[in-house]
């Protein structure tokens, strides 16, 4: 199950490492740290910063990667909350009343 937090996840540091699914975003900074040559090698997922793959591969990954249509979906459902919201909102504010007289 993909929202079990006991889950097993392979850690891209070290293929060795297996992770409980709630403890991995905390491994990922450790292991970044204790193997700096790999993390050189590695390029982070826009969509979800869980993702690690190899640079070469990131175009790929992202054309495939699930978490893209959450993103997308979150994208179009906030503009069109915005384009109801401006054709809801009516403004009521009105320019406060100015005393200077600019000629004089």
């Amino acid at each position: 199950d993909v929202l079990d937090p006991d889950r097993l996840i392979q850690c891209p540091y070290n293929k060795h490492h297996r992770i409980r699914a709630c403890r991995f975003p905390y491994h990922l900074v450790k292991c970044r740290k204790n193997y700096p040559e790999v993390a050189k090698e590695l390029a982070t997922c826009p969509f979800n910063a869980r993702h690690l793959v190899p640079q070469a591969d990131l175009s790929d990954h992202i054309t495939k990667c699930n978490d893209k249509g959450f993103i997308e979906q979150d994208i179009v459902n906030q503009s069109s909350g915005f384009q109801r919201e401006q054709m809801n909102a009516v403004s009521t504010w009105q320019a406060p009343p100015c005393d200077e007289d600019w000629e004089t």
